[in-house]
């Protein structure tokens, strides 16, 4: 009896269920049995397209068992099921033709190793090919009129923070996203919010457990505030209520792009990893552990910038900047400190609006340019002092952002004192870098056995 491969596969599989590829491996079996063909494995790819290019792993499978002589006949529903690109087809056309192995479908057998039957095969699947980017670009032309209008689009999973029906605030899940927007603007890392949300058993819409891509994607897009996204930018507002307002969404969107952003490993053990400098040549101090003791220093050498002449011990530094901070918190200058956050927001407003316009003006350059209107050498001329003037803009605005992130913690020193010893370094580190900007370290007394707090003189950040 011949070993017979069946392949089935359906682009869309919304409802996860599989009823469609079920229906095609029903009709093959039948196919199978009333030609005596034996199935030897029934390969599935669901809800995966043969036209995007994207990898069908069970095709591939049926492809090294037919190179490897395990299969004899190849079953599908339709060819288009196997192929809707002719660049598959071609390689599959000679994978079958070295192994002379026949396909056949519920709509007729076609040999490959003809050219009569490859001419055929062919032509289906430019056929196939032409209906699906021409459902593309219907698909896209409705998913772009959905966009301008401001509604929401149906299908996928569910957004977190919402009902199935996109529209209507699922109001449990919508306060752990402001309160994860207001943490990551503090200065608390995607890891650390990731961490958090799992260790609280909170479940993503979809059910599974966080990843730090998945939390950025959702504090990243436009929908939680309300807005409307379109291929990754954002066209205008959105049919369903915000979460949070969209000029948060602006700053978040400024501090995860900000392509200078990166977590220091240090920052794990070290609380004020980054925030400390030298006062003999203003370098960086760095954290430099010694027989167990860690210590911050100014290191020299080849692979540093610094002098080498400042060392302190980190335990008692970092135990009086997280009490000054705390202190600080609290007191009626921080307070009157605050009131510049107004400021900084109208700041954050007009950069914002900037980029945007910056962004739009790259896009009118690149179609003068598409169109022909200008060349190759005018559009890269134009196009640098634009690009360069987004830069600044994005620098300054994550500056700006940084100026409000401390409106949080105002008045609450005395509580966060009590829980200090209980929070997680990157929510210390948040904290303490929300209030200090850096300090500076001057040398200390040979053979001193405790802080001389007069070394330290801190530059805060409001």
């Amino acid at each position: 009896m011949l070993a017979a491969a069946i392949y089935a596969r359906i682009s869309d599989d919304r409802d996860g269920t599989g009823l469609g590829v079920t229906r095609q491996l029903e009709d093959c079996r039948n196919l199978a049995a009333g030609r005596g063909w034996q199935v030897a494995e029934e390969y599935v790819d669901n809800d995966t397209s043969a036209y995007s290019g994207k990898a069908r792993p069970r095709y591939r499978d049926m492809l090294t068992d037919i190179e490897a002589g395990a299969r004899d006949m190849v079953i599908a529903y339709h060819l288009d099921r196997l192929h809707r690109r002719p660049i598959e087809l071609e390689e599959f056309a000679t994978v079958c033709d070295a192994a002379r192995v026949p396909v056949a479908t519920a709509h007729g057998d076609t040999n490959l190793g003809t050219g009569d039957g490859l001419l055929i095969a062919r032509i289906m699947a430019a056929v196939a090919a032409n209906e699906s980017a021409a459902k593309s670009r219907r698909v896209r032309r409705k998913m772009d009129e959905l966009a301008q209008a401001g509604a929401a689009h149906g299908g996928g999973t569910r957004p977190f923070g919402y009902e199935r029906d996109r529209l209507t605030l699922r109001p449990d899940e919508a306060a752990i996203v402001k309160d994860l927007a207001a943490r990551l603007l503090a200065g608390e890392s995607l890891a650390s919010l990731t961490r958090w949300l799992n260790d609280q058993e909170i479940p993503t819409s979809a059910g599974g457990a966080w990843r730090s891509p998945t939390l950025r994607g959702l504090l990243r897009s436009g929908r939680i505030s309300g807005q409307r996204e379109q291929r990754g930018a954002i066209v205008g507002p959105a049919v369903w209520p915000p979460i949070i307002p969209p000029e948060q969404t602006d700053r978040i969107r400024a501090l995860l792009d900000d392509p200078a952003r990166r977590v220091s490993r240090t920052a794990r053990r070290y609380l004020l990893a980054g925030m400390l400098r030298c006062s003999l040549c203003g370098a960086t101090l760095m954290s430099h552990p010694r027989a167990g003791v860690r210590r911050y220093v100014c290191k020299t050498g080849a692979d540093f910038t610094g002098c080498g002449r400042i060392t302190i011990t980190a335990d008692p530094l970092e135990q009086f900047i997280a009490d000054a901070v705390l202190l600080r918190l609290d007191s009626p200058g921080f307070a009157r400190s605050l009131r510049k956050e107004a400021t900084a927001d109208a700041a954050s407003a007009a950069l914002a609006e900037a980029i945007e316009a910056d962004t739009a003006q790259l896009d009118e350059l690149a179609g003068l340019y598409a169109a022909k209107a200008i060349t190759a050498a005018e559009w890269m001329t134009a196009r640098k002092p634009i690009e360069a003037r987004i830069s600044d803009a994005k620098r300054r605005l994550s500056r700006a952002s940084a100026s409000g992130r401390a409106a949080e913690w105002a008045g609450n020193g005395q509580q966060l004192r009590a829980q200090w010893a209980e929070l997680n370094l990157d929510r210390q580190r948040a904290i303490v870098a929300a209030v200090l900007d850096h300090a500076i370290i001057a040398p200390g007394t040979r053979g001193a056995q405790s802080l001389d707090i007069n070394r330290i003189t801190p530059r805060w950040r409001v």
